[in-house]
């Protein structure tokens, strides 16, 4: 038995190993790139967008999102927003309203609500990316503020090189300094935004999409199989 508990120790051990030698290659790259700047692209076209904004019972931040969406500074004959929601309580009646606000005020922007909740996020997505116009594809979580700027600084990449298929963005944060948990909370996820994935863009590596805060070519997106609610 006790033959057995050291085995299973020494295998926990270099697996902790071998993820956290991870670190290691990070701060390498870190310090071979870290003089390399890159500088803003221009936007010298206006493709069709879809901006989908997946919601589940998010009555309190759902009005300051939308808001936020329609803000984006981008044509409105070249943008839709698609507001995926999947409530179930008051929220539902609450975007319904906000929604016919912004179709009155000339905005291309519709309510997509199910009830089956299948698939869950991915199966919303998946949903709306079976009417969406665009050619790229915006998502924000309902927690997310984009910024005006959003879509003028992200499009510009996928015409700048034909092979890239997603734009990951770096989160930032309200609250951060509210707390010591917020502050931890905004470390860390500095730590992946500002080092992991910058890094490993720079190095030439695979970055992960966030679920958030990024853009899509669609294509790309049917060519991986579309969104399942398993991964």
């Amino acid at each position: 038995m006790e033959q057995f508990i050291l085995i299973a120790y020494i295998i926990c051990l270099s697996i902790l190993f071998i993820f956290g030698a991870h670190g290691f290659v990070m701060i390498y790259h870190y310090y071979r790139h870290r003089n390399e700047v890159e500088g803003d692209l221009q936007l010298n076209d206006t493709p069709m967008v879809t901006i989908q904004l997946p919601l589940y019972n998010e009555m309190y931040v759902v009005r300051r999102l939308i808001d936020a969406s329609c803000a984006i500074d981008y044509p409105k004959d070249r943008l839709e927003i698609q507001v995926l929601d999947d409530s179930t309580d008051e929220t539902v009646d609450l975007v319904a309203s906000i929604v016919r606000e912004k179709q009155a005020q000339g905005y291309n922007i519709i309510h997509g609500h199910r009830t089956n909740r299948q698939g869950f996020k991915a199966g919303a997505l998946k949903e709306g990316l079976k009417t969406a116009k665009g050619d790229f594809v915006a998502i924000f979580d309902a927690d997310f503020i984009p910024k005006p700027e959003f879509l003028k600084k992200t499009i510009p990449y996928f015409f700048a090189d034909q092979n890239i298929g997603m734009v990951q963005t770096r989160w930032e944060h309200l609250n951060g300094d509210y707390s010591l948990m917020t502050r931890t909370q905004a470390m860390a996820l500095d730590g992946h935004f500002v080092i992991e994935q910058n890094i490993r863009n720079k190095a030439g590596y695979f970055i992960n999409f966030n679920g958030t805060g990024g853009v899509w070519r669609k294509a790309t997106i049917i060519d991986a199989g579309n969104w399942q609610s398993d991964t």
